[in-house]
């Protein structure tokens, strides 16, 4: 087997490459919200830069109901501050059904990224990005690399209050709603409508917790105001780093003439991500056969911001926790990020997703790779993720990973040694010069 070529070759070059090009992308199209112009004129000017690193560079549109996403918010807080109001006056059964109608596009729509009450809302063109570079032969294993090109309307709260500050809000605020739930639900269970006991333990637990509902009121008010309808962010980092950090690894491919004997290399720009994945579930959706195929090994990494090095990590957890990523995937990150001086920690992402979870969904190996701070910092989906906070240090060391473990993949799969020091001793198979 012959030594494979060093693939990181003009890695600080390139990050400072990406920054230059992203500051200039975001100074031409400006924010691009999921399903806007601005998304599909951001994602050609990406496909022009992607095609002389390719073999094949495609589009693909789908709709998107772009407000659904955050669009149960008013609805959510109305109804759930109407049942603490029919708690207080005796209507626990109006009650409970208005604080489940009111729950329900919280979970599904928001926590768990269904498409719950989409159709509710007005449908826009969204696209993907699909840049292929093909192997020296017959493709037996696929590697995607994923980031998404659009950016998100600003989370008002975080921009005004900080992350801490918008936890403070929106924590008491889903917690009073489950404090609602659960009075109503207990008071329709231990009396009729009409009767309350002016006295005892029960009298004295439904009044603190009607008191307790009452003051979580301006925490209800200030959920109202999470998101801008109308405002949308840059989106430097969140995830035009993601994006750029993809492409960098066709670039050095590109012009380290680099190809692999059987692994196909893809990067995938989705749109609409932060409108609830829409772009990576569209894909998955479209190419099922193609990705399950049983001739050809096919696995995926989420790349979504590339910031805050001492953030850096794999994602294990997604889907605010509910989904678990491949432990093989994750163990080839990890592998990955040794040969590169980082010992990778794993992390979860506890509230939102990326795009990984489509494909893992789906069944396809995946896992998320990212360097943000989870507080959140200030700058998340505000105004303040511009260039200017790019670190191009960060996407240097995002793409120097990346690379590695696609060499890792093209070597050996999902199947790699055991232990670091003999994959260390062993080179990736079929890469020429």
């Amino acid at each position: 087997m012959q030594p494979a070529p060093n693939m990181t070759l003009h890695l600080a070059d390139t990050a400072a490459w990406c920054a230059e090009q992203i500051k200039a992308l975001i100074a031409r199209f400006g924010p691009r919200a999921p399903g806007s112009p601005a998304e599909w004129d951001a994602q050609q000017a990406m496909a022009e830069q992607l095609r002389p690193w390719a073999d094949t560079v495609e589009t693909e549109g789908f709709p998107v109901h772009r407000q659904a996403f955050m669009g149960f918010i008013p609805f959510t807080v109305l109804l759930t501050m109407a049942a603490c109001g029919l708690f207080w006056f005796g209507r626990p059964v109006a009650g409970l059904t208005l604080v489940t109608l009111a729950a329900l596009p919280l979970v599904l729509e928001f926590a768990m990224y269904r498409q719950f009450i989409d159709r509710l809302f007005k449908a826009y063109p969204s696209h993907n990005v699909v840049a292929r570079r093909k192997p020296a032969g017959e493709i037996k294993k696929r590697i995607y690399l994923v980031g998404h090109a659009d950016s998100q309307y600003e989370w008002t709260l975080n921009y005004r209050l900080g992350g801490v500050g918008m936890k403070l809000v929106l924590i008491p605020a889903v917690v009073g709603m489950v404090i609602c739930f659960c009075a109503n639900l207990l008071r329709f269970l231990l009396f009729d409508i009409a009767a309350l006991p002016n006295e005892g333990f029960l009298y004295w637990l439904f009044k603190i917790t009607g008191i307790v509902l009452f003051c979580l009121f301006p925490c209800d008010v200030g959920f109202l105001f999470f998101q801008s309808r109308r405002r949308g962010v840059p989106g430097a980092n969140d995830n035009l780093s993601g994006c750029y950090t993809a492409m960098a690894i066709l670039k050095e491919m590109r012009e380290g003439q680099i190809s692999f004997e059987d692994t196909e290399v893809v990067v995938l720009l989705t749109g609409s991500e932060e409108a609830g994945l829409r772009g990576a579930k569209a894909y998955v959706e479209r190419h099922k056969a193609e990705l399950h195929d049983p001739a050809i090994e096919t696995v995926a990494v989420g790349l979504d911001t590339f910031r805050d090095l001492k953030d850096i990590a794999i994602y294990n957890r997604d889907l605010s926790g509910t989904v678990r990523h491949s432990p093989k995937m994750q163990r080839l990150m990890w592998e990955a990020g040794k040969r590169c001086g980082y010992d990778l920690p794993s992390a979860s992402i506890y509230i939102g997703a990326c795009d990984a979870v489509a494909f893992t969904q789906a069944g396809i190996p995946a896992t998320g790779f990212a360097a943000m701070d989870p507080t959140p910092p200030r700058w998340y989906h505000t105004r303040l993720d511009n260039a200017e906070r790019l670190e191009p240090k960060a996407i240097e060391v995002g793409a120097a990973i990346a690379l590695e473990a696609v060499r890792l993949f093209a070597g050996f799969g999902l199947a790699l040694p055991d232990g670091t020091a003999e994959a260390e001793s062993m080179t990736a198979s079929g890469a020429t010069t």
